[in-house]
């Protein structure tokens, strides 16, 4: 469903922002007027692993769930994306299948553009091409950084990683921390963590008894960021 929502009311100064914030407003006005802007329901997928590559989804709100499965049927959570992410570029630019399925995890508002359209846009527009550079250079740095972590730390270090990040993508501030919405549930949070959710319940039990976080349904407020990160460096 097309919003009438305009180019000037996107959260262009959001800190969650990532590949919206870095555009100019020319630069947002080309892919406005390329695209078109859709809503999707919270638990609807904005598109299909092995699916046809043929649109660039950007968030404008809502937060998604990207995950692949294995042949056995297990889902691997692969990333959480949220307002001025893009999705399926890669797809995009080579052609190939989707590689995941992007799912939404609250209502979500987006804007698509052919990929046709997006690739003739960064062919005209050298500078948009460059924001697209900065943000793949950014997630191949940060995939570097998760097989560093899954070599190297235990399940703690890896769900206290996995929050630190959640910290830097969605966090607001409250009296004594910082406060997390959680819109996945314990069980993707393990698997992204990639640990059971056993274990990754235990995580969540120590970081309590020492005061690190407290938690409440679907919320996890972050009172030692500091201890976290240490912890997971």
């Amino acid at each position: 469903m097309a919003s009438s929502r305009s180019v000037a009311a996107w959260p262009a100064d959001d800190p969650a922002i990532r590949f919206l914030g870095a555009l100019d407003p020319e630069q947002l006005a080309a892919l406005h007027d390329r695209g078109i802007r859709r809503r999707f329901r919270k638990g609807q997928a904005l598109f299909h692993e092995g699916g046809t590559s043929d649109r660039v989804v950007i968030l404008v709100s809502g937060r998604v769930k990207v995950a692949t499965t294995t042949e056995e049927g297990k889902e691997i959570v692969l990333a959480f994306r949220g307002p001025g992410d893009m999705l399926g570029e890669l797809s995009a630019i080579d052609g190939e299948p989707r590689s995941a399925t992007a799912t939404a995890l609250e209502d979500v508002e987006a804007l698509e553009v052919a990929a046709p359209a997006f690739s003739a846009l960064l062919d005209r527009r050298p500078d948009l091409a460059r924001h697209l550079l900065e943000v793949l250079s950014r997630r191949l740095r940060d995939g570097d950084l998760m097989r560093v972590e899954f070599a190297a730390l235990d399940s703690v270090g890896r769900v206290c990683a996995r929050l630190v990040e959640l910290c830097d993508r969605f966090a607001q501030p409250v009296e004594g921390g910082v406060r997390i919405e959680m819109v996945i549930t314990q069980d993707e949070l393990a698997d992204w963590a990639a640990c059971s959710r056993e274990a990754a319940g235990k995580a969540l039990h120590l970081l309590r008894e020492l005061g690190w976080i407290e938690t409440s349904r679907r919320v996890v407020t972050i009172h030692s960021l500091d201890e976290l990160r240490m912890r997971c460096s």
